[in-house]
């Protein structure tokens, strides 16, 4: 059975509406890696349907070493409760990607004690870790050498949460362009192999990101909420009851605000509205679907409130981004379509 190159689907020819399909024989690539490689167009959207249980039963089944690639720009939805249950007795590599997408003045140490103290907390063991960018070539030999201190001879299983960098890092490796990468969850749809320095190394589906915003808006708003730069802290100064609506996608009401600040980390492209707390209902209800865009596909949201007890805190809108809350602020509220998740953390920056 011929496989795509980019996405591991099995190659077909009669089916244009579904997964594999290329008009040409002999052709590498499917007509969907080939579209999204070229012209960025989603011709089958795959971002739900890959059943994450199967996918972590069959790497369970695997005498393999695990490369667990996370986001650091979207951390909490990458996060994988349980893993070391679900892939017992496995050796776990976790490579934190995207580092280029955070601020430089945040060090690398700090990253590390940050990802660490969240890994203990979720009670979750690897035995490295490998803080990667897309920019820095140093990045692949730091991969390559825990790999090769760990793989036994083994194969190495790639996995991650869709979209988390997984197929862009093994190209990396590679050095070339071999495997698809786009924004679009879902884009890796089967185990796909590939040979390393030697090594042989396996693609795997991401898994689906439940409660996450990359599952919540429509697919050509992924552009505008994925960020592809550095990001560029957005600071507010705040004194009393302060409201921000990011588009139409989320809120964040802070109350007794006195000398206090609010920084947020998102992608450029996602508007922030400021107003008063107390006219930010009527604002919503006006200006959603209008000047505040884009906005997610579920209407209904739900409120999360905590009292703010530690100095600095991170707010985080998984999918879009967080905000870090510092000062005197009595109590946060944050508005989020139901189905997204909401963390309120120790800041990261």
């Amino acid at each position: 059975m011929e496989k795509c190159l980019g996405c591991g689907a099995a190659l077909q020819y009669e089916y244009p509406e579904l997964p594999g399909y290329t008009p040409k024989k002999g052709s590498k690539y499917c007509r969907r890696c080939f579209r999204l490689s070229h012209y960025d167009d989603l011709t089958v959207s795959m971002k739900k349907g890959i059943d994450p249980d199967m996918i972590m039963d069959r790497i369970d089944k695997m005498d393999a070493l695990i490369v667990w690639v996370a986001d650091l720009f979207d951390f909490e939805a990458c996060l994988l409760p349980g893993i070391n249950r679900r892939l017992q007795g496995k050796d776990i590599i976790l490579c934190a990607s995207k580092r280029d997408i955070l601020p430089d003045t945040l060090s690398e140490e700090k990253i590390a004690s940050f990802v660490f103290a969240r890994l203990k907390e979720e009670g979750i063991s690897v035995r490295g870790l490998v803080i990667t960018s897309n920019r820095i070539e140093q990045s692949r030999e730091e991969v390559m050498n825990a790999v090769n201190m760990l793989y036994k001879g083994r194969p190495v299983v790639m996995i991650g949460r869709a979209n988390a960098g997984k197929s862009t890092l093994l190209n990396h490796l590679m050095s070339g362009s071999t495997l698809t990468m786009s924004r679009y969850p879902g884009t890796t749809l089967d185990f796909n192999e590939l040979t390393i320095d030697g090594i042989t190394f396996i693609d795997t589906p991401g898994i689906e990101i439940s409660g996450s915003y990359l599952m919540e808006v429509n697919e050509e708003d992924l552009k505008t909420i994925i960020p592809d730069r550095t990001l560029k802290p957005l600071v507010y100064q705040l004194r009393g009851n302060q409201s921000f609506a990011l588009g139409g996608l989320a809120r964040l009401d802070l109350y007794g605000c006195d000398h206090a600040s609010c920084v947020f980390y998102c992608s450029s492209r996602v508007k922030i509205h400021r107003s008063k707390a107390e006219a930010a209902d009527a604002l919503w209800q006006k200006h959603r679907g209008e000047l505040f865009v884009p906005v997610a596909a579920d209407p209904e949201f739900r409120k999360h409130s905590v009292h703010k007890t530690m100095d600095k805190m991170d707010i985080v809108f998984d999918g879009l981004g967080w905000a870090s809350v510092k000062g005197q602020i009595t109590s946060v509220s944050a508005y989020a379509p139901k189905n997204v998740n909401v963390t309120f953390r120790k800041a990261l920056l």
